[in-house]
């Protein structure tokens, strides 16, 4: 990678991410969404509490995920990460969610470049909209997120049941440190 000038690099990062995830978007998932999701509720800052990385998300520090509903129903993302950990230099994607029709706004589409779209399950969101379990079909990447750069550990072990109910495999599933100013 060192090869292309620093400008150049998170494109690239994120073209490769797009490809590599591009392979179910548009068909109906085969991972169970949640019956529904309210959008202004989930837009806002969650924090990546542990991953399935995507090769661009591997050796993560503080990964957060922002969403923001724009004026034409897209969801304006902000992922921001330091790639090896947290004296790295802070980077950032800027993938387009879009919310799939008739899935209770639970299924998205996330383009990180034109005109790729990967999968995006909501398989999870606790009543308070402050956990959440991100899935795909195919089981090889999952998120789960809190509003708050920790969880209690209870809430944490259920979520890995929760995705072990889902069929995956957990081997590489891998926490992500978060350390934050109090």
């Amino acid at each position: 990678m060192s090869a292309f000038p620093a400008v150049l690099r998170p494109r690239i990062l994120a073209l490769l991410c797009a490809a590599m995830l591009a392979g179910c978007a548009h068909q109906a998932p085969t991972i169970t969404p949640v019956d529904s999701v309210e959008l202004p509720r989930f837009m806002g800052t969650w924090y990546v509490i542990a991953h399935i990385p995507t090769f661009v998300e591997r050796d993560a520090y503080n990964a957060v995920e922002r969403y923001e509903l724009d004026d034409e129903g897209r969801i304006r993302t902000t992922y921001t990460q330091r790639k090896g950990g947290f004296d790295a230099e802070e980077s950032a994607m800027h993938p387009i969610g879009r919310v799939v029709p008739g899935t209770g706004d639970a299924v998205w589409t996330m383009q990180f470049v034109w005109p790729i779209r990967a999968e995006y399950v909501i398989t999870y969101v606790d009543a308070g909209y402050t956990q959440t379990i991100i899935g795909r079909s195919k089981r090889d990447h999952a998120w789960i997120m809190a509003r708050t750069p920790s969880i209690p550990e209870a809430d944490y072990q259920a979520h890995l049941q929760r995705l072990r109910e889902m069929g995956y495999s957990l081997e590489d599933l891998r926490r992500v440190p978060q350390r934050w100013p109090e």
